[in-house]
């Protein structure tokens, strides 16, 4: 079996796949005080509860967007199975199928690399991912297999907690899709602003991003695909046309598919 860890700036997300089955899922909290120790006794319960052996777990792989959380998961990976985990960084990049621009192979966050392998790994065609989580990030890749480009923006719920920290008069509300744009009410009034403001951002970088995809990689339009992923995705999907697939694991496939591709 395969153990996963995505550490990410909000959440830690775990998953145990068996060959190529996913298994189990997880998320925790991230907490840059939290020694290995600490984490392993959260985690322990977890695989208690789901009655994991450790023993059956072969492999451990490590992404973290957290540089600070590196030391302390890898004691984790060692109170499992008494061996050093696989951390994928930009060391190993080279060993893989998806090319990253020598400008960039230091820059592209772990975890978008594992985003881009993955789609890339399944569609083999242009494509764009959109990944949902404290940041919102659209990674591109072209038709050789090589990163394009990316673009970052603020997540939802971060420019949602920005907005409700900073302005007196905002209330704690539900990141709901509102009914409508013409907000009679303050819930309805911000909920337009973050999801529907949102949904427009996506859908217009997305835009920007395939014509510009054209222009310099030479894609077809029609052949970008569209995928994504992170746990927010699901609140723009009902409303809007833009993905062509979503996946809110796709990260973890990605780390799992790295896995894998040493192995073999």
């Amino acid at each position: 079996m395969t153990l996963i860890f995505d550490i990410g700036n909000t959440n830690i997300k775990s998953a145990l796949f068996d060959g190529k089955e996913l298994l189990y899922t997880w998320r925790i909290s991230t907490d840059l005080k939290r020694t290995g120790d600490e984490y392993f006794s959260l985690l322990r319960p977890l695989f208690r509860d789901a009655e994991i052996d450790f023993g059956q777990i072969s492999t451990v792989v490590l992404s973290s967007v957290v540089p600070a959380l590196i030391g302390p998961f890898v004691i984790v990976a060692q109170h499992i199975n008494h061996k050093k985990p696989i951390l994928i960084d930009a060391d190993i990049y080279k060993k893989l199928p998806l090319k990253v621009p020598e400008t960039a192979i230091h820059e592209i966050g772990t975890d978008l690399y594992c985003d881009a392998l993955e789609a890339w790994s399944r569609y083999h065609s242009p494509c764009i991912i959109a990944d949902f989580g404290t940041a919102l990030s659209f990674t591109a890749v072209d038709q050789n297999g090589s990163i394009a480009g990316v673009a970052i923006a603020p997540g939802i719920r971060t420019a949602f907690n920005s907005l409700f920290n900073n302005a007196a008069q905002i209330p704690a509300i539900p990141l709901d899709i509102p009914p409508t744009s013409l907000g009679k009410n303050t819930v309805i009034a911000v909920q337009s602003g973050i999801v529907l403001g949102y949904k427009g951002l996506v859908e217009g970088l997305l835009s920007q991003m395939k014509k510009d995809m054209v222009k310099e990689c030479k894609c077809n339009e029609s052949d970008i695909k569209v995928i994504a992923t992170g746990g927010l995705n699901s609140m723009l999907s009902p409303i809007t046309d833009a993905f062509d697939y979503t996946d809110k694991d796709l990260t973890l496939c990605g780390m799992k598919r790295i896995a894998d591709t040493l192995a073999d």
